[in-house]
């Protein structure tokens, strides 16, 4: 399965939450620069994620649910710093956007994912969305999982 993601910045004075969010804490096994490998757990729910590298915007993406048990002993097992955030879903002309608002040692930062059918989508941006970072692998939580925004 393919990957296809644009990241940017959101301006906290023009975006609120409009519905609750889902708690999210997730760490990672590797971040080799060939492949990332996360475990997450997402309210009553867990999944191991395996991302190949990245080529442009796009990169290879599996995603597999596993129970929250075996999550929980993966997560100690992890490399770092864990991420922690709640994640906002908001539709926006007829695209979902994941917000996502960071806790812990990245606490401060906010950041919006929108996933695209093909690199050249056209997307039509809510008025909270700001800088373009998807080039920018410091935004990328494997990184910040080593560097976090704290330390920036």
């Amino acid at each position: 399965m393919l990957e296809i993601e644009r990241k940017f910045l959101v301006d906290n004075n023009k975006w609120k939450p409009s519905v609750a969010g889902d708690r999210i804490r997730q760490g990672y096994l590797s971040t080799d620069k060939e492949r990332v490998v996360r475990v997450r757990t997402k309210g009553d729910q867990a999944f191991l994620t395996i991302k190949g590298k990245m080529q442009g915007i796009t990169r290879t993406e599996f995603e597999y649910e596993i129970p929250v048990d075996d999550a929980l002993a993966l997560l100690k097992m992890c490399l770092n710093h864990p991420i922690e955030k709640t994640r906002y879903t908001e539709l926006h002309a007829g695209k979902w956007w994941e917000i996502d608002v960071f806790e812990g040692e990245n606490e401060g930062l906010l950041l919006a994912e929108i996933e695209l059918q093909h690199e050249n989508e056209e997307v039509q941006f809510p008025e909270w969305v700001g800088e373009e970072v998807t080039q920018d692998l410091r935004y990328y939580n494997s990184y910040m999982s080593q560097k976090p925004y704290s330390a920036w």
